[in-house]
């Protein structure tokens, strides 16, 4: 799976190793623990509702970008810092990459998680 990001700019890709926490037990473990990130991984939150949402850098030992989604256009885009991030916006897919991947996405451009299919 990957992580598409369409802008009026155009498409492209931000992240091709793309995991989905999708377990309860995978959702609250998040990034946690890890040291590191590959510069092409996306950690994406899908729920089945918009509402709003919040992410912790709690036991996150890296700096990461955190985009929110709601119905497919990008509500907020934050930068956390390790261990002190905290931020909460509306969303229905949340998507963590490594500090930097989502320079460029901004709130109103779309990001799709594209199967390849």
């Amino acid at each position: 799976m990957r992580l598409v990001h369409e802008s009026a700019d155009g498409a492209a890709v931000i992240a091709s190793n793309v995991e989905t926490a999708d377990t309860l037990r995978r959702q609250g473990r998040g990034l946690m623990f890890r040291r590191s990130l590959p510069d092409d991984y996306a950690l994406a939150f899908r729920f089945g509702s918009v509402r709003s949402r919040g992410i912790h850098t709690l036991f996150v030992l890296v700096p990461i970008d955190v985009v929110w989604v709601a119905d497919g256009e990008v509500s907020r885009v934050e930068r956390l810092r390790p261990w002190r991030g905290l931020a909460r916006a509306r969303a229905d897919l949340i998507v963590e990459l490594p500090a930097g991947a989502a320079d460029g996405v901004e709130a109103g451009d779309r990001l799709v998680l594209d199967d390849g299919a």
